[in-house]
């Protein structure tokens, strides 16, 4: 077929172009009007002569002003997709700039943008990135309108519409480097409201996108986004960490000024060498190889000396590649702004920060050689404290950072200092530290110095510690022809109790009867039910929130070790349920209050940590149960929408057990208020969250069957429905199939790497034990749904079933 040339397509298009532009010209006619463009338009072959005289003359003003004030959606809708078929195929989309860009900024821009459809704002956008992408230095001009269109869209509720403003702002940064940055710092705010977005891949484009803001924008803005960033790398999904990878590693190769940035870009990037993904770490390496040639080509003038005699040290570690000197030297002028903002890390309360902090360090001082010497004392006081982790891999990994003291820190001054740490206060892992030193050191600079370490080590203070207590109570017990400790413990519990409680109304958390009082509860077995009076009168008065933080986590700490064996600790004689009331009113309610702070909230967590553990044990009446709802369930409901994964989970999970135990007895208000919350834990970024409060949902339907309350809550159900259909449908079909094939596999294993598919499972599950409640209802609502769905596997399921369900016996 010949293509149509432009006067046949001018003339054919006369006359819709004349309806479409009358004034008297109705919804119906300006319809038929873009249908018959459409035809002429998108349906017959064009010549490039006949694109360029006609799209562009004729056809680009009347479609702009369609899609700026027609009040029908469809000729809005027609009106875009003429214009995005136009203008790829126009050799100058820039020319449209003038008369596109206001409609976009009316159709999009702030406050609120005119466009109530979710799909014409993304094909908006879709529009704008063309003409971004096309249009070249003729977008200078509007740069301002742009950037404001995009403030608005990187905020718009429909996340298709923020990973495409996302794109935009990528295009827009590369299509005008040279005036972007004026108007760059704009988008860093919504960027990083964006950042921690519910779905994974809007958090990949947001990362991309201030990537490309700040390379072609305005280097001052890395300060504000690197805390986000940093917060990227714990992200549970290894996209999103491979993305914040790969912009620090672009930054530092290529950003203007990185020279100043150094220090706060390095512990991004060699934060990633040790992701669990191997492509991850590959990546990281790879980024970071080439920052370290690149800062040696940079700098060879310097670096001749060192170039020259480089020679790894004889007793460097085995099986370990010696990084290249530009990356040591990059370390070991960087370490000294590096360490101290590490090192508090290493001792934060966020469990994975302390990981991610000690698998750093390791890899810094690899890195740093005897640059380390330097820096032993911030060093050793930081891994003194860190070898005292409960979380066993931070142990790990700094008892390996301490073995490369060994290697790269001479004896001399290593040993030094540890041994003079045991005089001021010798603690465990102040051994750990040396033993981990001793392992690193080569044996013969080691062997001058070992006759004042055995002098050292055999002093009374170090070798004869309180670790020895147990042993010794069993040989006293022994003597007594007790048959162990723990009938000493039955005999002196008052008594012990009464003498570590003298001055406990003025405990902190560093008062040693802190761990007496450990030692006496959690060693005592069911003989600290026996003192159950005393006991929890000194944890009302420790626990109240006028008390010292960090003690209050270490008692909390305590109760909830002894609630989770409670029946074989403090309940052995049954008489925990008559303190019932002291735990939730004078314990529990006072520190689940919300109060600004990481200590307070971590207090929140244990506290709700305990609660959890109150339930799960099973010792409280369903009359207890309520009495534990009426008291704390709104500080339950808070719970559930804290930074704190732990606590959103035992949140979720308090609510499910109270449901199991007295659902039934809950009125059509209390179900009501219920629900919402748990409901949006269905979002949740992590997987263990969205499973546990699909079981808990499950559990709330249960409630319903046979209730009296059932139809009164019927409209309620109805909205659960809709809800449920909706978090049915995932955006990615690789995630429907691998969920499918996997449904059964995940149930029996549990695979922890596949436990983000398992939700999808239960959100079936849900429904069907909804479906009992109405099944014509559900079934009306997945039959609309079933269209919708990009993969009916789940409607259909979920309809055999309620028709498996119905059919007689």
């Amino acid at each position: 077929m010949a293509a149509c040339g432009a006067a046949e397509l001018a003339q054919a298009l006369s006359r819709p172009l004349s309806c479409l532009q009358g004034p008297e010209c109705g919804r119906a006619a300006r319809l038929r009007a873009l249908e018959a463009i459409r035809a002429e338009v998108q349906e017959r072959p064009l010549s490039s002569e006949a694109v360029r005289e006609v799209f562009e003359t004729q056809l680009v003003r009347p479609l702009a002003r369609c899609l700026a004030g027609d009040a029908a959606e469809r000729c809005r809708e027609l009106a875009l997709q003429l214009l995005l078929h136009g203008l790829n195929r126009c050799e100058r989309p820039g020319e449209a700039l003038p008369v596109l860009l206001p409609v976009l900024a009316q159709r999009l821009g702030p406050p609120q943008g005119a466009e109530p459809c979710e799909e014409l704002r993304l094909g908006l956008l879709q529009l704008l990135g063309l003409l971004l992408r096309r249009g070249g230095t003729a977008v200078a001009p509007y740069l301002s309108d742009v950037v404001g269109i995009l403030q608005a869209a990187l905020l718009d509720h429909y996340a298709e519409v923020r990973r495409e403003s996302c794109r935009c702002a990528v295009a827009c940064a590369q299509a005008v480097p040279e005036h972007f940055h004026m108007q760059s710092e704009s988008l860093i705010k919504p960027l990083m409201q964006t950042i921690s977005h519910q779905h994974y891949r809007v958090r990949v484009d947001v990362i991309q996108a201030t990537g490309a803001v700040i390379q072609f924008g305005n280097g001052k803005s890395v300060d504000d986004v690197l805390s986000h960033l940093a917060q990227r790398l714990f992200d549970e999904i290894p996209k999103v960490r491979q993305a914040v990878t790969t912009i620090i590693g672009e930054w530092l190769l290529h950003l203007r000024d990185r020279y100043s940035y150094f220090h706060k870009l390095i512990p991004l990037l060699l934060g990633s060498v040790t992701d669990d993904i191997p492509e991850n770490t590959t990546l990281a390496w790879t980024y970071w190889e080439k920052v370290g040639l690149q800062w040696e080509k940079e700098n060879e003038d310097d670096l001749k000396d060192k170039m020259d005699f480089s020679v790894p040290p004889s007793h460097y570690p085995k099986g370990v590649t010696r990084p290249g000197l530009g990356c040591r030297e990059l370390v070991s002028r960087n370490l000294s702004k590096v360490l101290p903002g590490l090192c508090h890390d290493l001792t934060d309360w966020v469990e994975n920060t302390r990981v991610k902090a000690s698998q750093l360090l390791y890899v810094l001082l690899l890195h740093a050689e005897d640059h380390i010497t330097q820096h032993m004392e911030l060093l050793l006081r930081t891994l003194y404290q860190a070898c005292l982790d409960r979380e066993s891999e931070v142990v790990r990994n700094c008892v390996k950072a301490a073995e490369l003291i060994g290697t790269f820190v001479s004896p001399k001054v290593s040993l030094r200092l540890i041994t003079s740490a045991f005089e001021i206060t010798p603690k465990p892992s102040c051994l750990m530290v040396l033993a981990a030193v001793i392992r690193g050191s080569p044996k013969e600079i080691l062997q001058p110095h070992l006759s004042d370490l055995g002098d050292t080590l055999s002093q009374a203070g170090v070798c004869q510690r309180s670790e020895e207590a147990e042993e010794t109570m069993c040989s006293l017990a022994e003597v007594q022809q007790l048959d162990g400790f723990l009938y000493l413990y039955k005999q002196h519990i008052l008594q012990l109790l009464e003498w570590v409680s003298v001055s406990h109304d003025s405990w902190t958390c560093y008062s040693p009867e802190i761990l007496q009082l450990d030692v006496i509860a959690t060693h005592s077995g069911p003989v600290i039910g026996e003192a159950l009076h005393d006991f929890i009168l000194i944890l009302k008065t420790c626990l109240q929130p006028n008390k010292d933080p960090q003690m209050r986590l270490k008692l909390f700490t305590v109760l909830s070790e002894l609630l989770q064996k409670a029946n074989e600790t403090i309940n052995s004689q049954g008489l925990f349920p008559s303190y019932l009331e002291i735990v939730i009113k004078d314990i529990l309610a006072p520190n689940l209050q919300w109060h600004a702070g990481r200590t307070a909230a971590a207090i929140r967590t244990t506290a709700v940590s305990c609660l959890w553990a109150l339930i799960h044990c099973q010792m409280l009446a369903p009359e207890e149960t309520l009495q534990v709802k009426d008291a704390l369930m709104p500080q339950i409901i808070a719970a559930m929408d804290e930074d704190s994964k732990i606590s959103r989970l035992m949140g979720c999970r308090i609510v499910g057990g109270i449901l199991k135990v007295c659902g039934r007895q809950f009125d059509e208000i209390q179900l009501g208020k219920t629900y919402p919350e748990v409901l949006k834990r269905l979002d949740d970024a992590s997987p263990d969250v969205r499973l546990t409060a699909a079981h808990t949902l499950t559990d709330w339907f249960k409630c319903l069957k046979d209730s009296d309350v059932k139809s009164a809550m019927k409209s309620h159900i109805e909205f659960l429905y809709q809800e449920l259909l909706i978090h049915l449908d995932d955006q990615d079909p690789d995630t429907q199939n691998a969920v499918l094939a996997t449904l059964r596999e995940l149930e029996q294993k549990n695979t922890k790497q596949l436990m983000i598919f398992i939700p999808y499972f239960y959100f079936t599950e849900v429904l069907k034990e909804g479906s009992i409640l109405y099944p014509e209802l559900l079934v009306r609502e997945v039959e609309v749904a079933l269209h919708k769905h990009r993969t009916p596997a789940y409607c259909n399921q979920l309809l055999h079933h309620i028709q498996t369900a119905r059919e007689p016996a």
